[in-house]
């Protein structure tokens, strides 16, 4: 089973570079790499402080299931 986040979303919506959200969680810059691809599962440790980083519940940055997409959602919204 697979681990999906937004964690690049986020991230580039705050204008936050990888180093600066390392940074703020203490781990590598390349880590967050890691994360953003999918490339590595985060400890549960390691999800909540990137959660609190980004100042939202841990559910809206990881799932289980692939995120719905911007375009999607947006969409939806029109044909609403």
């Amino acid at each position: 089973m697979g681990l999906f986040n937004r964690i690049g979303l986020f991230r580039a919506e705050r204008g936050w570079t990888r180093k600066a959200l390392a940074e703020r969680v203490a781990v590598n810059p390349q880590t967050i790499g890691f994360l953003e691809r999918g490339d590595y599962a985060p400890s549960l440790e390691l999800a909540m402080k990137i959660a609190r980083a980004f100042d939202v519940p841990i559910e809206i940055l990881f799932s289980f299931e692939p995120f719905e997409t911007i375009s999607t959602m947006l969409q939806a919204k029109i044909e609403a």
